[in-house]
């Protein structure tokens, strides 16, 4: 008998396409007719998350402040941060504008659409993508700027740079569209799988490079400008005897720096590659869909069981890894100051100590969190399922 947490549970019901994190991992147990985690983590383990240790604090996290922005839903909708302001949306469709020092609304418009994918900003946008394929493209006071329309699904964050917004949609399509007025000024699209994993996956941009992960591991460079193909690889290659265990698609953003890209697959592996040309650097046999953080010389991420590891971004070796979140949905981690800070599907916010992962902050939010925080000033902003969007400080 499998204990369900509520992850699995929603999964369960669902189409496996429609599943991720260790939901999908225990749905591709069920399906394969097993009850536990054995052959899969090498010991009888039951799916049960880990319960929380006690440590002694070593920091604090403090709320500096926190604004309601209404549920996502099923959607994974992250805030977008721009000089002056943050942008929040809902899963119904309410678009925020929050001032950036104090967490005061100044505006809240109707979108009149169920946002899927969110929010993006950049070249004087921002924008959002609905589940019916709508890309809503505002100003910084509210307004409708164009509305554009995509072959299917937003479930990803739009990236806007060099005049041009990139929206990948769930059939995965990528879509260049221009900032100016909304019309399409190319379009990037692959065969996939008979059985991929949904997922919120979307692009990459850096230095005039659009990176994406796809199903079948491949990972892609295009040029943001016009779409062009500079390089692609393969991250990870399906293998087993069947379509399930074939799964390895890269259901998370590439990280990148000037220097290298780093892409990890689902039942696969997590890989770097020169950014220019796109050779290899080196890989290794980590499974994960929930993402990573690239940060100077180190190499942060949350695998499929919800262990945190850091690698060394040269050589891939591990220096540590913390296994005490087991099953929890162990979001992105995100790396700021002395500290590696990772959410989880109770909505506990942990700060681990950078030297040795060790646990040093916890604090717990309203609604599950199910991304990587993201740096704003010298503290950190944290978006809810449930739509409650947190500043917060490490000391």
């Amino acid at each position: 008998m499998i204990w369900l947490n509520q992850p699995l549970r929603r999964c369960a019901g669902q189409a496996l396409r429609h599943c991720s994190g260790p939901a999908l991992l225990a749905a591709l147990l069920l399906l394969g007719g097993c009850s536990t985690v054995e052959g899969w983590f090498g010991k009888v383990n039951p799916l049960r998350p880990a319960e929380l240790v006690d440590f002694s604090e070593t920091a604090k996290f403090e709320v500096r402040w926190h604004a309601d922005l209404g549920e996502s839903g099923a959607s994974l909708l992250l805030p977008a941060l721009t000089a002056d302001a943050v942008y929040g949306a809902s899963g119904d469709g309410a678009l925020t504008r929050i001032e950036r020092s104090t967490g005061k609304q100044l505006w809240r418009v109707d979108s009149g659409v169920a946002v899927s994918g969110g929010v993006g900003a950049g070249e004087g946008l921002v924008v959002i993508g609905s589940g019916k394929g709508d890309v809503l493209a505002y100003d910084d006071e509210g307004k409708l700027r164009w509305k554009s329309k995509v072959s299917s699904e937003v479930l990803s964050v739009p990236q806007a740079a060099d005049g041009v917004v990139i929206v990948r949609s769930g059939d995965g399509r990528i879509a260049g569209l221009d900032a100016a007025d909304g019309k399409r000024l190319w379009l990037y699209e692959r065969s996939t799988p008979a059985l991929v994993v949904r997922s919120h996956a979307g692009v990459t941009i850096q230095r005039g490079v659009a990176y994406a992960g796809f199903a079948g591991g491949k990972l892609v460079a295009l040029k943001v400008k016009d779409g062009s193909v500079l390089w692609e690889t393969s991250v990870s290659q399906p293998r087993g005897n069947t379509e399930l265990e074939r799964i390895s698609d890269i259901t998370s953003d590439p990280v990148a720096d000037d220097e290298q890209v780093c892409a990890i697959a689902f039942q696969g592996r997590v890989a770097c590659y020169d950014a220019a040309q796109g050779s290899p650097l080196w890989n290794r046999d980590i499974s994960s869909d929930k993402g990573m953080t690239l940060l100077r010389k180190f190499l942060y991420l949350s695998d499929a069981r919800g262990s945190v590891i850091a690698l060394d971004k040269t050589s891939g070796s591990t220096l540590w890894k913390n296994e005490q979140m087991f099953m929890r949905d162990t979001a992105a981690p995100y790396a700021l100051g002395d500290h590696v800070v990772v959410g989880d599907y109770e909505g506990y916010l942990h700060g681990l100590n950078r030297e040795d992962g060790s646990f040093a902050a916890r604090i717990r939010l309203d609604g599950a969190i199910q991304s990587a925080p993201q740096q704003m000033d010298d503290g950190l902003l944290v978006q809810t399922r449930d739509g409650d969007l947190y500043s917060l400080s490490i000391k």
